[in-house]
């Protein structure tokens, strides 16, 4: 099936981009989440409209994140956890308890935007990267204390 993109989809292709995908794909996938139009005649005389739109929309996102981007970076985390004589945590800070503390100060986020590699599980500092795009992240100091 022949469809024109509405928003940027990683690993297939940018708003306005004219593609051809599998049916089911297009029917389950695409044009129930409004990510896409079937490529017909009156669809494609919209081509220019649909690729300024989705600029615009992607220019007022990046100035979204770049507000959080400087909330983020003025911010710093602290969560206090119980843990050995080792500085071991028994339990860890993890992406959901980094999304709820920063909730707490009026910054929203999702919990896929927080990178870590792994849950904190020791006391120290640490630097946690929060990507929006893989081009505008900024990174979270956290510090985990003893209770």
């Amino acid at each position: 099936m022949k469809i024109i993109l509405v928003k940027d989809i990683e690993k297939l292709g940018s708003a306005g981009s004219v593609l051809k995908v599998k049916d089911g794909f297009a029917r389950n996938y695409l044009l129930p989440q409004k990510m896409a139009l079937i490529a017909t005649k009156f669809n494609l005389t919209k081509l220019e409209k649909i690729k300024k739109d989705a600029d615009a929309e992607k220019i007022a996102l990046e100035n979204e994140y770049k507000l959080l981007i400087d909330k983020i970076s003025n911010t710093e985390l602290v969560f206090i956890r119980k843990s050995d004589e080792n500085g071991h945590l028994f339990g860890s800070v993890s992406e959901h308890d980094i999304v709820e503390e920063l909730e707490k100060k009026d910054i929203k986020i999702h919990k896929s935007t927080v990178e870590m590699e792994k849950h904190l599980k020791e006391i120290g500092e640490f630097e946690v990267k929060i990507a929006f795009t893989p081009s505008i992240s900024a990174d979270l100091k956290v510090k985990v204390e003893k209770e």
